[in-house]
């Protein structure tokens, strides 16, 4: 759908897309606030369908799935591995991480038997 004619009202689906309340976003476009005139507005079909297209690709961009970022990090770690190879060591241990196959870190929640984590130095 191509951008609407009136671009108070394009604007108002933009707000709307962008997950504002009908509220806000009549009063972002430049419209005096009124609940009813928002109302009324977000009900019509052209307005509707455009905040639909624009919220599809809002999540069309927002979707990296874990296959892209691995590969982007691949592409990082060989472009990046003459030049500087701790950028390359951190980008497989970012991939690693994503893919589960990294040591767990050690958090200690309690000390001998259950008791409290003793203190290493000694209090005055």
């Amino acid at each position: 759908m191509p951008i609407l004619d009136n671009p108070r009202h394009e604007l108002f689906a933009q707000n709307l897309a962008k997950g504002m309340s009908r509220d806000q976003a009549y009063s972002m476009a430049g419209f005096k606030p009124h609940r009813q005139n928002a109302h009324r507005l977000m009900t019509k079909d052209d307005v509707m369908m455009r905040v639909d297209e624009l919220k599809t690709r809002i999540a069309e961009k927002a979707e990296w799935s874990a296959a892209d970022r691995l590969s982007a990090l691949k592409r990082i770690s060989d472009t990046s591995e003459a030049e500087d190879p701790r950028v390359a060591v951190s980008a497989i241990a970012e991939a690693n991480k994503m893919q589960g196959s990294h040591a767990a870190s050690k958090h200690q929640h309690s000390g001998p038997n259950g008791g409290p984590i003793p203190c290493p130095v000694p209090p005055d």
